[in-house]
């Protein structure tokens, strides 16, 4: 058998054209469209790089080796790899006929390092006044630390993950966290984590591990909290009972460019369960579920930001629509003199509903939301917390 150290680095000398961007801290995927064509993405921006690979039997047989090194097949009849590098960098491609073309790839990079609050209040995706929106005097987020369920939602390359990550170091220690995911990419900042991943089916369909099957599991393992790395699928369902269930301070990820479009997304996903719910019960329970969105996203100068955090409110029967309000929304101030957008994120001046239940938990929101709230003309009640 050949040791581990060794097929890691043949696999490798596979991949040696871009090795070096495998390597580089900044860069965080690599796509690949043929042997001739290879992109990055650093600091958010795309760039087409000199690298090449000798030709399409040349990268093929780097796939088949990171197939193997995966346990998986690609080939022409099983033309799709879903996997992971031995960095823990996340790799699809996808081989002819499928691909007429040529083989295309994209590898998602595994950082070691955790990104925190800190960090991204460094690189501008949000600012001492939303941390301190979201936390109290010892640096948790009222938010994540009064069980608040929350959905991290945006596009794809917009840093749900990196968001999810830096959010649960404001979980309250001695809590259980579970988490599950179909590859495993989250790094959560708590010693009380318990990591759950899926599994494919090999090649003769045996061993599947569904995310469902992974839920079920959970459940039994008294967690104090859940954490979904991505929500795909029926496991949505499962998710909104849990929420309704007890299990407070749930979190996941899921893909929608706007809030109102992530509940949207959020509804379809739990339609795709194999438990017949009548829609509205679905949607009164969803509404009731989910408290809170926080949705990022890429801008055009390639930055990460939060661009709103909103307020599921409930959901009318009447007119058939989730009732929402966003708390924080992003304000683009311009561009400066080297093409970066200007913006900053404040507070809405509307009154969030859930300052009862932050209050219960010995939480507040920051004085200047209140401030945006009287200059709107609203009404702030008095906190118990002085």
């Amino acid at each position: 058998m050949i040791p581990k150290e060794i097929f890691e680095e043949t696999l490798l000398q596979f991949f040696a054209p871009i090795r070096p961007y495998l390597e580089d801290p900044g860069v965080s995927d690599i796509m690949i469209n043929g042997p001739g064509q290879i992109f990055v993405e650093k600091k958010g921006l795309l760039e087409l790089v000199p690298a090449k690979f000798d030709s399409r039997e040349h990268l093929t047989a780097a796939l088949r080796n990171a197939a193997q090194y995966c346990g998986k097949m690609i080939d022409e009849e099983h033309p799709i790899l879903e996997g992971r590098l031995p960095d823990g960098s996340r790799i699809e491609a996808v081989l002819p006929p499928a691909a007429p073309e040529g083989p295309c790839v994209s590898i998602r990079r595994f950082f070691k390092e955790t990104l925190n609050v800190e960090r991204l209040i460094r690189f501008g995706a949000m600012n001492d006044e939303v941390s301190h929106a979201l936390k109290r005097s010892h640096s948790l987020l009222p938010i994540v630390a009064s069980t608040l369920n929350i959905l991290i939602a945006g596009g794809t390359g917009s840093g749900k993950t990196s968001m999810l990550n830096a959010l649960s170091s404001y979980i309250p220690d001695g809590e259980r966290v579970v988490v599950i995911e179909d590859s495993r990419e989250l790094q959560l900042q708590r010693e009380h984590v318990c990591q759950l991943e899926a599994r494919p089916p090999d090649p003769r369909g045996r061993g599947e591990v569904t995310i469902r099957q992974l839920f079920m599991a959970t459940l039994r393992l008294r967690p104090d909290r859940i954490v979904l790395g991505e929500i795909r699928g029926g496991e949505a369902l499962d998710l909104i009972q849990a929420m309704t269930s007890g299990h407070g301070g749930c979190m996941g990820t899921l893909h929608a460019t706007y809030p109102r479009d992530t509940i949207s997304r959020f509804e379809t996903m739990a339609m795709m369960s194999d438990i017949d719910m009548p829609l509205h019960a679905l949607r009164i329970q969803l509404a009731s579920a989910l408290n809170c969105i926080v949705q990022v996203g890429r801008l055009q100068d390639g930055s990460r930001k939060i661009t709103h955090i909103s307020e599921v409110l409930g959901y009318d029967m009447q007119t058939q629509t989730y009732q929402m309000q966003d708390i924080y929304v992003r304000r683009y101030l311009g561009f400066t003199p080297d093409g970066k957008i200007e913006s900053e994120i404040v507070p809405s001046g509307i009154l969030p509903r859930c300052i009862e239940q932050l209050h219960e938990h010995g939480m507040d929101f920051p004085s200047n939301l209140y401030d945006a709230v009287r200059a709107a003309g609203g009404r702030v009640p008095h906190s118990p917390l002085g």
